[in-house]
């Protein structure tokens, strides 16, 4: 175990399963005190049970992060149980699959909600609760942030937007003298059940395409995104803000 965010306090959205429940386990792992949100209460539960019986500390709450009053609730909550916030990252977010022709606008406006609507409330309540203090903000976009995909323009739209808001926002912090550093992290295709599932919905073929566009030949793995989440949060990126951290297997080199 490694202490580079030792005595730090994190909250990952979205973390009951994929990147986000490897990034609040590597984080607990490097020293961080975890708290944990999600909507499936189960998952995160369970999560939090096995962080405990590593002897890491952690905790969950269920938390609907589309909703702007629960944003105030979930930061005292996390203040109130391990005495401040030094970290957030905002993990959560879907994919829904369909083109430019027939994806629906209810699709539309529900993947804004949580995939950059949240992303802001995070963003803004980690700025008000950290400006006086110091700490870090991870927004997690993805490569679908940087390049183009047919077959996902909501995901395509909002995954641009994190990438441009985090820019925003760590320029604010950085000319208001604020210690609060804001970067965004760009996963590639990563082997996680949010992707197995939209590929699930794309033509047959696409997954055997996307795999050899990937020069290292592979599909990512969730506790390699989560290792660079640690890095955005520790020390060790104390110059980098309004950055974006880029993480593919070379896909978009």
């Amino acid at each position: 175990m490694a202490d580079r965010l030792a005595g730090k306090v994190a909250l990952v959205t979205g973390a009951a399963r994929g990147i986000g429940a490897a990034i609040a386990t590597e984080m607990a792992r490097e020293g961080a005190h975890v708290f944990v949100t999600d909507l499936r209460a189960d998952e995160g539960a369970n999560l939090v049970a096995g962080l405990h019986g590593e002897g890491l500390r952690a905790a969950f709450a269920v938390q609907d992060v589309t909703l702007e009053a629960g944003w105030e609730d979930i930061c005292a909550t996390v203040v109130t149980t391990f005495g401040s916030i030094d970290i957030i990252v905002n993990n959560a977010g879907i994919v829904i699959t369909g083109t430019i022709e027939d994806q629906t606008f209810s699709d539309w406006r529900k993947t804004m909600a949580v995939n950059l609507d949240a992303v802001f409330l995070g963003t803004r309540a980690g700025v008000r609760a950290m400006k006086q203090r110091g700490g870090t903000i991870i927004n997690v976009s993805s490569i679908e942030g940087i390049v183009g995909n047919p077959f996902v323009p909501a995901y395509n739209a909002s995954k641009g937007g994190v990438r441009l808001l985090t820019k925003s926002a760590a320029l604010h912090c950085a000319r208001s003298g604020y210690p609060v550093r804001i970067n965004s992290l760009h996963p590639g295709y990563v082997g996680t059940a949010l992707v197995q599932d939209a590929l699930a919905d794309l033509p047959a073929d696409f997954g055997e395409r996307t795999l050899q566009r990937i020069p290292v030949g592979r599909f990512g793995e969730a506790a390699e995104i989560a290792r660079s989440a640690v890095f955005l949060a520790s020390d060790d990126s104390s110059y980098m803000t309004g950055a974006e951290l880029v993480i593919d297997g070379g896909y978009t080199a």
